[in-house]
C-alpha cells in the first residue's frame, strides 16, 4: 500500500512539473494575434479591426496579422482604421491572402498603411479611386475631395519608404497591380505562399515603426491566436448586409400592419417592431440617398391609393416601379458589394406591393362592411310572417327569425319587407311585390 502511495506521489510529481514546464514553453513562444478582414469596410469592420488591435497591444504580441480579401468600402472607416494601425504599439502585418484574393478601394490604402505589406502569388491590389457615395459632386469638390485622399495616402506611404507615384496611380488612375508588380514597384515588401513562409522570412528581420523606432520581429515557431468576434459585431455585420436590412424592413412592416389589423396577437407586433428596429439600426451604418427614400414614401402612398380607390393597377405599378427604383438607389455603395442586389430589389418590390395592395383592400371592405352589421343590413330585405302580427310578432328574414312590429295587423304568412328598426325589433310592412324565393332547378 506504501509502495503504490509512493508511485502516485512521483507521477503527481513529474505530472505537475511537465505542466509547468509546458506553461513556461507556452510563455516564451511568441504570440502572434490574427484578424481575418474578408469583407467589405464600413463601420462594423472598422470596429472589429479596432477591438483587434487592443487586444494584440494588451496581451504583449509580437505582431497582429491582418489576413486580407476585400473588395473596399467607404471612406471615413478605412481612415479610422489607417489611424488605429498607424497607432498600434504592436507592428501591424497585413497580408493579402489566399490566393485569388484582393486588396482593392479602400483594402489598398490599410496594405500601404501596415508595417509589413506582403501578399500571396495570384493576389492583386488597387483599383483605389475615391467612388463619391451621394452622387457626384461640382468639380471644384471633387478635385478637394480626390486631393484630400491622395495626400492622405502619401502621408504614410513616403514615411513607410514606398513608392509614392505607383501608389498615387492606384488613386487618380484605379490602377491594380499583381503581386508581383506590386512587389517590382516597391509597394509591398514580399511574397510569401502561406503565414508560415511568411512568418519565417519576417523572424529576425528589423523594421521601422511609423514613429521612427526600430524594431526586430521574433516569430519563429510563434502561436497564432485569431480574433473572434463578439456575437454582437457577428451580428451588426451579417445586418449590415443591405440586402438583409432591406428583407428585416420590410418583413418587419408587414408584421406591424399584421398586429394593427389583428390587434391582441400581440407576436406580429413584437417581433415586426424589433426587425423594423435592427433593419434602421443597420442602414444608419450605411450611406443613404435621401431621394431613394423620397420614392419609398411614393410609393407606400401610390400602393395605399391603388388599394382604397383602385386604379385598375396603374397605381400599383407605378407604386411597385417606385419601389424598386428606391430599393436600389437606397444604398450609395461606394463598391458593388455594398449595394441592394436588383433581383432582390425586384422580388421584394412586388411581393410587398401585392401584399400591400391586398391586405388594404381587405381592410378598407371589411371597415366598410362594419355598417351592414345587425338589424342595419336587415333594412330593405324580404321577410314572411311567421305568426300574425298583431301589431307585433316573429318573422323570418334572411334565414334569420327576428321580432318585427307593424303599422297594423298582419296574416301569418303575409310577405313582407323591412323598413327600418328600433334596436333589435324590426318594423315592418306588407310587400306590394311578393318575394319568390328561389327554387331549384
Amino acid at each position: 500500500m506504501g509502495r503504490y502511495r509512493n508511485q502516485c506521489g512521483w507521477f503527481a510529481a513529474v505530472l505537475l512539473v511537465a505542466c509547468l514546464l509546458g506553461r513556461q514553453a507556452q510563455a516564451q513562444q511568441p504570440l502572434v494575434e490574427k484578424f481575418r478582414l474578408h469583407d467589405t469596410i464600413q463601420p462594423v469592420t472598422q470596429g472589429e479591426l479596432e477591438k483587434a488591435i487592443a487586444s494584440a497591444n494588451s496581451n504583449g504580441a509580437q505582431a497582429l496579422l491582418i489576413e486580407m480579401d476585400t473588395p473596399g468600402g467607404m471612406i471615413e472607416p478605412m481612415r479610422a482604421m489607417v489611424a488605429a494601425m498607424l497607432a498600434s504599439r504592436v507592428p501591424v502585418i497585413v497580408y493579402v491572402a489566399p490566393s485569388g484574393a484582393r486588396a482593392g478601394s479602400a483594402g489598398f490604402f490599410l496594405l500601404e498603411a501596415a508595417d509589413v505589406a506582403a501578399m500571396a502569388p495570384g493576389t492583386e491590389a488597387g483599383a483605389a479611386h475615391v467612388v463619391f457615395e451621394l452622387g457626384k459632386p461640382d468639380a471644384t469638390t471633387q478635385q478637394k475631395i480626390e486631393n484630400d485622399a491622395e495626400a492622405f495616402l502619401r502621408s504614410f506611404v513616403a514615411r513607410r519608404n514606398r513608392n509614392t507615384d505607383a501608389a498615387t496611380a492606384a488613386l487618380q488612375t484605379s490602377h491594380s497591380y499583381t503581386a508581383e508588380e506590386a512587389l517590382n514597384q516597391h509597394l509591398i515588401d514580399l511574397i510569401e505562399n502561406n503565414e508560415n513562409q511568411l512568418f519565417a522570412t519576417l523572424n529576425g528581420r528589423e523594421i521601422t515603426r511609423f514613429d521612427g523606432s526600430k524594431v526586430t520581429l521574433r516569430l519563429a515557431g510563434a502561436r497564432v491566436e485569431t480574433f473572434r468576434p463578439s456575437l454582437r459585431d457577428e451580428l451588426l455585420g451579417w445586418l449590415v448586409d443591405p440586402n438583409i436590412a432591406l428583407l428585416f424592413l420590410v418583413g418587419g412592416a408587414l408584421l406591424i400592419y399584421l398586429e394593427f389589423n389583428t390587434p391582441g396577437t400581440v407576436v406580429p407586433g413584437a417581433l415586426g417592431t424589433l426587425m423594423v428596429l435592427l433593419a434602421i439600426f443597420a442602414l444608419n451604418l450605411l450611406p443613404i440617398r435621401y431621394t431613394a427614400v423620397l420614392l419609398l414614401v411614393a410609393a407606400l402612398a401610390l400602393l395605399l391609393l391603388e388599394a382604397k380607390f383602385g386604379g385598375h393597377g396603374v397605381l400599383a405599378t407605378a407604386g411597385i416601379l417606385c419601389l424598386t427604383f428606391g430599393m436600389l438607389t437606397l444604398v450609395a455603395a461606394p463598391v458593388p458589394e455594398m449595394a441592394v442586389t436588383p433581383w432582390v430589389a425586384i422580388a421584394v418590390s412586388v411581393g410587398f406591393g401585392a401584399i400591400t395592395v391586398f391586405l388594404v383592400r381587405l381592410a378598407v371592405r371589411a371597415r366598410r362592411m362594419k355598417a351592414l352589421i345587425g338589424p342595419d343590413a336587415l333594412v330593405g330585405s324580404h321577410a314572411t310572417a311567421l305568426e300574425t302580427l298583431a301589431p307585433e310578432g316573429h318573422v323570418l328574414v334572411e334565414g334569420e327569425i327576428w321580432r318585427a312590429v307593424a303599422d297594423a295587423p298582419i296574416e301569418k304568412g303575409t310577405a313582407l319587407r323591412v323598413v327600418s328598426h328600433d334596436q333589435n325589433k324590426l318594423r315592418v310592412v306588407a310587400d306590394a311585390v311578393p318575394h319568390v324565393p328561389p327554387t331549384a332547378a
